[in-house]
């Protein structure tokens, strides 16, 4: 497996736009057939040769033509690919010309709506009649693309390069600039990755607190790219730290011996899952504190017996922790409430909702979705009424401190050292140059 640092520049080749003007004489240089698969040619290339060439298909494009168009098209829902290559402003026949010539490589019949394709045309000069296609490029798979291009004799070659696949085990590193989500991906890292770490960190970070600006966050993980080093598809997240309120919060991906499923722990080898979450939404904006308050619409001042989040409506809610689903209901001023029920007396509440996603008596994981922000009830605007109750006595959220979480023991904290280890090496590196380059800049 190769280890991959995303803020190395990825490997360049000829895009599309490229490819398609030059293609085909390319092809006639080095004695391709008009139908090929990118094979390197053996035989020493004259590259005078090649240039000369290239100034005469050029010439040829250019006459009687204004100068090329790029554009990316999409097929509609209900369309057929010639009827959305049509849409690009060339002819019928070679609209028919140009689908004809990309099902000798892939399915042109079965296709889906938004699949999107790359088109060079030149259109004649006084715009009139239809555009000429000079070169039109598609994704036909994840590290497959299909292309068609004009030979110098006017026909429409095709094209197909299938790029090698590898895995690929990526640290990514820098520091806060905003969000969360904002700077690690400048760093590289997937919007869907870092959710993925916003969840596991709600059990000891409040994004809406305790991370500042100049805060780190390092993140491993595994990944399959292409040669070019496009991303095809994100795997497990090994490794992830967040250094905020002046010390670092760790995890590592482990499975143990008898372990049904790989978990999170710290780097001592305690489960980071603690009984509840501290806040159930990913991103978490306090609008209003437990405590005594004036209510904003009755006017008088009353108990405010939990938390408010503002969040947009329709943001998901995330079950607390493990339990059962204890109401689903209207609930007066609160509105649409959702009731969980968890073990050793633990309840939490949610209050408010737009609507809910499970259902009375039904048993609920943490982290699952089980609700949606919203306005109902006795409410002046989309937010999240959240309460923790311990044996039926409403407690504050901010100050509630969870139970400690198990620890590894034995020959599965033997092992988990061992992974720990290997990480903590791909690591080190990455992070003294990222804060070097830091320090530098």
């Amino acid at each position: 497996m190769q280890e991959f640092d995303p803020r190395r520049p990825a490997a360049v080749r000829l895009g599309p736009p490229l490819a398609a003007a030059f293609g085909g004489l390319t092809a006639a240089v080095l004695g391709w057939q008009a139908l090929h698969h990118d094979v390197p040619a053996t035989a020493p290339v004259d590259q005078a040769a090649v240039e000369a060439l290239q100034k005469q298909a050029q010439a040829k494009l250019n006459a009687g033509v204004a100068p090329q168009v790029r554009m990316i098209i999409k097929v509609a829902p209900g369309e057929t690919l010639e009827a959305a290559v049509r849409r690009t402003g060339i002819g019928k026949d070679e609209a028919q010309q140009a689908v004809a010539t990309l099902a000798k490589a892939f399915d042109t019949v079965n296709i889906k709506a938004g699949m999107a394709f790359e088109a060079n045309i030149a259109k004649p000069l006084g715009q009139q009649g239809s555009a000429k296609l000079v070169g039109l490029s598609l994704r036909t798979g994840p590290a497959v693309e299909v292309s068609v291009s004009r030979a110098l004799n006017g026909a429409l070659q095709l094209h197909k390069m299938e790029e090698k696949i590898v895995e690929q085990t990526t640290v990514a590193s820098g520091k806060m600039e905003g969000s969360l989500f904002a700077s690690a991906q400048k760093a590289g890292v997937s919007p869907e990755m870092t959710a993925q770490v916003a969840k596991l960190f709600q059990h000891k970070l409040d994004f809406s607190r305790d991370i500042q600006p100049g805060d780190t966050f390092s993140m491993v993980f595994d990944r399959k790219v292409t040669a070019s080093g496009r991303t095809v598809a994100n795997g497990d997240l090994l490794f992830a730290q967040i250094q905020a309120k002046g010390g670092a919060a760790r995890l590592y991906r482990f499975k143990g011996p008898g372990m049904a499923e790989a978990q999170y722990f710290d780097e001592l080898g305690k489960n980071i899952r603690s009984m509840l979450l501290r806040t159930p939404l990913e991103t978490v904006r306090i609008t209003s504190s437990f405590g005594m308050r004036e209510h904003p619409i009755l006017g008088y001042t009353r108990m405010h017996a939990g938390i408010d989040f503002g969040a947009p409506t329709g943001t998901p809610v995330y079950a607390a922790g493990d339990g059962v689903v204890e109401k689903a209901a209207w609930a007066g001023g609160y509105g649409r409430w959702l009731q969980i029920k968890h073990a050793n007396g633990y309840e939490t509440g949610y209050g408010h909702l737009s609507r809910w996603a499970v259902k009375q008596g039904q048993r609920v994981h943490q982290g699952q979705v089980v609700a949606y922000v919203g306005s109902t009830g006795l409410s002046t605007g989309s937010h999240l009424h959240y309460e923790i109750m311990i044996d039926g006595k409403k407690v504050n959220p901010s100050k509630f401190k969870a139970p400690p979480s198990l620890s590894l023991t034995g020959q599965a904290l033997a092992a988990f050292r061992a992974e720990k280890a290997r990480i903590d090496a791909l690591v080190s590196p990455k992070v003294a140059q990222a804060g070097s380059a830091h320090a530098g800049a």
